[in-house]
């Protein structure tokens, strides 16, 4: 009984990071087609496409580092626009999902920590963390998830450009 168990606890682990894996990326493709209305697309929609792309092949090792330093890159952006134009060191912090910079903010930041837990689940020296970062990815999923949800629940008449 205790070893069919434990046969089945891997399947049931990749199971749920499979389904986590899809449900972003389901979560990425909306972001991407949600961008062509936005004034700068063409640094958003790539970011959402390829870390959608990623989290559905599950394998493609390069391009979730390119789209892991993308990401990087527009999240410095976009906080250094927040700090220099809008609401000072304090906008960092800022969860009004209504703003334009801060919709950004947490978007490059999920696809950020995204591809970071794939990153990790795919280093083959690393199967000791293997359980945090399903868990991880779990964890992202609802956060990506409630954030949006919330948005489009509360704040969306009053988006803000």
């Amino acid at each position: 009984m205790k070893a069919e168990s434990s046969s089945q606890e891997p399947q049931m682990h990749k199971t749920s990071s499979r389904c986590s894996s899809l449900l972003m990326a389901f979560l990425f493709a909306l972001s991407a087609s949600f961008q062509f209305n936005d004034p700068d697309w063409y640094f958003w929609f790539p970011l959402y496409a390829l870390a959608c792309l990623v989290n559905m092949v599950n394998g493609f090792t390069k391009i979730a580092k390119i789209t892991l330093l993308m990401g990087t890159i527009l999240f410095l952006k976009v906080v250094i626009e927040d700090i220099w134009f809008h609401q000072g060191i304090s906008g960092i912090w800022s969860f009004d999902m209504r703003e334009r910079v801060v919709r950004e903010k947490i978007g490059s930041g999920l696809v950020i920590l995204s591809m970071s837990l794939l990153l990790q689940k795919e280093n083959p020296n690393n199967t000791t963390l293997s359980k945090h970062v399903e868990l991880g990815q779990s964890i992202l999923v609802a956060i990506g998830y409630g954030l949006s949800f919330a948005f489009f629940l509360f704040s969306k008449p009053e988006m803000k450009f």
